[in-house]
Formats: structure tokens, sequence, C-alpha cells
């Protein structure tokens, strides 16, 4: 159980290593900032994004730094960029579930879905 997000980059053909994300909770109020990091080489965290605590059903945010991932990349971009930030609000409904976000990008389209 637990929530996992694993991003790849499609203009390149590979993971979005090095990606900065971050994790808000959003609820009723300001959207909280729960945590900040950076993808792995495989374009995934070490680990669950939120601890068996930080676990419970409620809206929250994922922020991925798309413009800044492919301008590190060597990726010229207009400016502004098509995309700066990618933000994905989602649910968690049933903490028995495992949630998978996804995110497939590219500077100038993303997609995503509930994975496994």
């Amino acid at each position: 159980m637990g929530l996992s997000t694993h991003v790849l980059d499609t203009m390149h053909g590979c993971p979005a290593a090095g990606m900065a994300v971050a994790l808000y909770a959003t609820g009723d109020s300001q959207p909280q900032l729960i945590r900040s990091l950076i993808l792995n080489a495989d374009g995934r965290v070490d680990g669950p994004l939120l601890n068996e605590q930080q676990f419970k059903p409620g809206t929250y945010r994922l922020v991925f730094s798309v413009k800044a991932y492919f301008l590190s990349r060597g990726v010229a971009l207009p400016e502004p960029a098509f995309l700066d930030q990618v933000s994905l609000d989602f649910g968690i409904a049933d903490t028995q579930q495992h949630y998978h976000v996804p995110l497939l990008v590219s500077p100038w389209s993303y997609s995503t879905y509930r994975g496994s």
C-alpha cells in the first residue's frame, strides 16, 4: 500500500532522472507541502511518497518541474516555455490500495493515469 510516482521523458525515451517533484496535501485549506524530492536514475522516488502515518484518504497534488528538467538536459525551449510545471491533483479514497501516479512528459505534452 502507499503512493508512488514514475516519470518518463518521452522526448528522449528514458526515465526523467533528476526531475524535481513536490507533493502537497490540498484538502479544504491552502495546499500544504509534504515533501520535495529529486527523481532517481529510474525516474522514481526511493521509497514511498507518503509514510504510513501520512497515507490517509484525502486530496493531494504532485507538481513536476518539467521546464527545469528539460533545460537541464540541454533542450532549447522558447520563452516562455509551453510547459513549466505540471500539477496533477488526485484523491486517495482507499488506503488498502496502492496509488501510483505516473507521468509521461515532453516539453510540449504530458499524460497520466492511475497505475498499479
